[in-house]
């Protein structure tokens, strides 16, 4: 499945983040929303995806190979960050760990966006989103995740398509 980058000429700006040195390891988790596409390691051993990214298996030490994802999982936890840390980040905004629809346990930090605050819940359905930050050397693809169409909102309402 293949997602598109969030508008960078739309509200809300894109805040700017602290970027991590690419490595043979965690490039393609980095830079695959290039393409569209949310890449995770997967064990050619024993089928485990495995994240942050990392060299081998941790259950069984085989080589890891990126592989793309759905993109959909759920929010397994958040919070609302009302504090201005970061200058140029906006308040308030969401903080969660979102557990991938691929594996039981498979989760990834990141942020909800395109929703309130308060709309976030555990349980709610999410899918990826891009945020493209051009580093010195590289660009970088940062995943973002955003209420699914169709999700069921607090309240009842659904979420828009």
């Amino acid at each position: 499945m293949y997602f598109a980058l969030m508008p960078a000429d739309g509200p809300p700006a894109i805040p700017a983040r602290i970027l991590p040195k690419l490595q043979g390891h965690n490039r393609a988790f980095w830079t695959g929303g290039a393409d569209g596409q949310l890449l995770i390691a997967q064990c050619a051993g024993c089928a485990l995806w495995v994240h942050p990214p990392a060299a081998d298996c941790p259950d069984c030490g085989a080589a890891l190979a990126a592989r793309p994802v759905s993109g959909h999982g759920t929010v397994f936890t958040y919070t609302v960050n009302h504090q201005p840390f970061n200058p140029t980040v906006p308040i308030p905004y969401v903080i969660a760990i979102v557990e991938l629809a691929e594996q039981v346990d498979l989760r990834i930090a990141t942020n909800i966006v395109d929703c309130e605050p308060d709309s976030v819940y555990v349980g709610l359905p999410v899918e990826v989103r891009f945020e493209r930050h051009d580093g010195d050397d590289d660009s970088f693809f940062v995943p973002v995740f955003a209420p699914r169409a169709g999700a069921p909102a607090r309240g009842g309402e659904l979420y828009p398509s």
